[in-house]
């Protein structure tokens, strides 16, 4: 349970530095409560989208992975990123992302302060 609390934790600071570095990545909302509640609802699609469909794409998406020599995962994690983002405006979330290239940026820039993050923070069980 921890650990999950701590990689929602990650993903919410590493969409966080997204939307702050990006301007077509956008967060709206009231007050900073609601603002930091909506950015922990979008962590957790984040997670769950990447926990979900990403192992399946990345699996029907492996002989470009191969053919690429692995540059085909900037593509995966901004159609995850898009994907996050339409669920969002499903579950009436403030989050958009604007453009494929945009997702692009935004997903290395999530992948990166991820990693960081997960390095930094905690990882028990």
């Amino acid at each position: 349970m921890k650990n999950f609390v701590v990689k929602t934790i990650a993903n919410a600071g590493a969409l966080a530095v997204a939307i702050w570095l990006i301007g077509n990545i956008t967060l709206e909302g009231g007050s900073t409560g609601r603002k930091a509640l909506t950015l922990i609802l979008v962590a957790l699609i984040f997670g769950l989208v990447n926990f979900l469909v990403k192992p399946v794409v990345q699996l029907l998406t492996f002989p470009l992975f191969i053919l690429t020599l692995g540059l085909i995962t900037l593509v995966v994690n901004a159609l995850m990123l898009m994907l996050t983002s339409w669920l969002a405006g499903v579950f009436d979330l403030s989050f958009h992302v604007e453009g494929f290239w945009t997702a692009v940026l935004g997903g290395l820039i999530i992948s990166v302060v991820s990693w960081a993050l997960n390095v930094v923070l905690p990882d028990e069980n």
